[in-house]
């Protein structure tokens, strides 16, 4: 089971109630952050989530209102007695940025690892989640992410004994063990099935639409974007500030054939985005105006 939040839903500056811009998964055990606005630490506290378990912590962009909450994130964090390294994954510059911020919480009893995006394209496979970044089109370098949580093929006992894998090393193999015995590696997939469907959601804010969304987010199961303007007079300044309009994510959707679209980034006029929704709903049905704390659990098909 792959859990979803949405600790923060808006854009530019924070409201009374909605914080600045941020996502939590949770999976087996482990714990991702998607950028950091104010509030974020608060968020997280309000939905009841723990703070020792967030092993990657993930940047779209170097914005105030997706990064202003770190240092307050990482001294809280250090106070639940984390001791094991933290990956960021950012773009260009992503260690200097942060080494800035840390100014104001400069010990902490965990180390910070640096993965600094250069690609249009990158991929990390790490604690359970295969994460894709993808370059958007935002006033200075911004990347989405798409997070894949893989699912193995079933164990098929006739391809086990006709790849001759011994019995003593079947429940090694399903769980992703490689054994060497003399000359021989055995793998997973001499053992296992077709790989099954696995979970899919894709997240992106501050950008133009682009075809490399379409791709990226091409049959998610969660597509969560930004709709930081539903008023049709407002297309210009979307267009104008390199932001996207509620009309714009949800063409993305359609295009993507994805299941569901959570609507977030709200500008801070945009104080009931549920009221543009009847509208945006007529281009992707499956829509929904999401609010801090917006919460879903998914599980594997059968």
């Amino acid at each position: 089971m792959l859990e979803v939040c949405l600790l923060g839903t808006g854009g530019m500056m924070p409201l009374p109630d909605r914080y600045l811009t941020a996502l939590m998964t949770r999976y087996n055990g482990s714990s991702l952050v998607i950028d950091c606005g104010e509030g974020t630490q608060m968020a997280i506290k309000s939905c009841c989530w723990n703070f020792k378990p967030i092993d990657v912590i993930c940047f779209t962009h170097f914005h105030a209102d997706h990064i202003s909450g770190l240092p307050g994130l990482l001294l809280t964090i250090g106070n639940a007695e984390r001791t094991e390294p933290i990956t960021f994954i950012g773009p260009k510059g992503l260690e200097n940025v942060v080494n800035s911020l840390r100014v104001i919480a400069p010990d902490l009893p965990f180390p910070i690892k640096f993965i600094e995006l250069t690609k249009n394209e990158e991929e990390i496979k790490i604690h359970g989640y295969r994460i894709k970044a993808f370059k958007v089109n935002h006033k200075i370098t911004c990347y989405g992410y798409t997070i894949n949580i893989d699912r193995a093929g079933k164990f098929d006992p006739e391809k086990a004994a006709k790849n001759q894998v011994p019995k003593m090393y079947w429940s090694k193999l399903q769980k992703g063990e490689v054994i060497v015995d003399g000359d021989i590696t055995y793998r997973q997939d001499m053992i296992l099935g077709k790989p099954r469907k696995g979970l899919k959601i894709t997240y992106c804010t501050d950008t133009r639409p682009t075809q490399e969304i379409i791709d990226n987010a091409k049959e998610a199961d969660l597509f969560i974007c930004e709709g930081m303007y539903g008023e049709y007079e407002k297309l210009g300044n979307a267009k104008k500030y390199k932001h996207m309009t509620m009309y714009e994510a949800a063409e993305i959707a359609q295009k993507a054939n994805v299941r569901q679209l959570w609507l977030t980034h709200y500008s801070p006029s945009t104080v009931y985005p549920e009221n543009y929704l009847k509208a945006v709903k007529k281009i992707f049905e499956n829509t929904h105006a999401s609010r801090d704390g917006y919460y879903v659990e998914m599980f594997f098909e059968n």
